[in-house]
């Protein structure tokens, strides 16, 4: 059965959240995760979720494993991520609602998933949990027990590219990359995670905090969108690639955009972890 009210397709208020808490329509995911300790969001999970929440495992759910030439976190394989996905008692009747305590970076990974399966309704909670709690939300530690259903997966293939295709491309200097961390590990001055410190040549350095505003929410669109407008000048969304560490966080410019209605851009799931397994790739370093 097909939606029969406005769907959310990028961002939901708590307020808004809390009117649907008990509403069987809706699904919750908590997505928290740290990559430096892999357990610690499901232990935060344990210790409490805002209610019905099933939990989502960036490196167990959200990719697969990693092989000698992927980068860290790749694309889940869409029959695995369907079948989980109905597990959890999602079909195509129903809103998704994400978040974490982080950014909502991992968040926006998951977002992007549901929507490059050919699922429109999912929105990350503006603010994450912080906000949840902020405005009074309760938590629970009960493991929901959701009601199995279908999931039919039709993984959009145009809204990610390869790093084949990024090769041509930047030769061409067609299209713009966006890259959204940090702007000392773009820079090549610290890397904590990857063997190797820089960015792909050509890049843009936009770092994903810059979405946000002092509480963690994400800006307004129209202030999104004039940032954007002013980073890619001529180009249209659809020349635009999106890039970070391993592609989970570049997720959360792709959100930015699509906010600001700048729809089409795209995301480069491998980033720089898989630009660098290749030697003869180019690295750059500075700003």
């Amino acid at each position: 059965m097909a939606q029969s009210y406005m769907a959310f397709t990028t961002l939901v208020t708590v307020d808004t959240l809390k009117t649907h808490l008990t509403d069987p329509q809706w699904v919750i995911f908590d997505c928290r995760f740290r990559l430096t300790d892999p357990q610690a969001g499901l232990r935060a999970y344990q210790a409490g979720h805002i209610p019905g929440a099933r939990y989502a495992d960036l490196e167990r759910d959200l990719c697969r494993a990693k092989t000698v030439t992927t980068g860290r976190h790749p694309l889940p394989k869409p029959p695995l991520l369907a079948d989980k996905l109905g597990q959890w008692g999602v079909d195509v009747s129903k809103q998704v609602v994400v978040y974490d305590d982080n950014t909502s970076a991992i968040a926006a990974r998951m977002w992007w998933l549901l929507r490059w399966l050919g699922h429109a309704a999912v929105a990350v909670l503006d603010g994450g949990l912080a906000a949840w709690k902020e405005q009074g939300g309760l938590l629970e530690t009960t493991t929901p027990h959701p009601i199995a259903t279908h999931f039919v997966a039709r993984p959009n293939e145009s809204m990610w590219v390869r790093t084949r295709y990024l090769e041509e491309r930047l030769r061409q200097h067609e299209d713009l990359l966006l890259d959204a961390r940090a702007p000392e590990r773009f820079r090549g001055e610290q890397e904590p995670l990857d063997p190797v410190a820089g960015h792909i040549p050509g890049a843009v350095n936009r770092p994903l905090e810059r979405n946000l505003d002092a509480s963690g929410k994400f800006l307004p669109a129209s202030v999104l969108r004039a940032a954007f407008s002013d980073l890619t000048e001529t180009k249209s969304p659809m020349e635009v690639i999106h890039t970070c560490g391993s592609g989970v966080t570049a997720c959360h410019n792709l959100l930015a955009m699509e906010i600001a209605g700048l729809s089409g851009s795209r995301l480069y799931p491998g980033s720089w972890s898989e630009w660098i397994r290749d030697p003869k790739h180019p690295v750059a370093t500075g700003s």
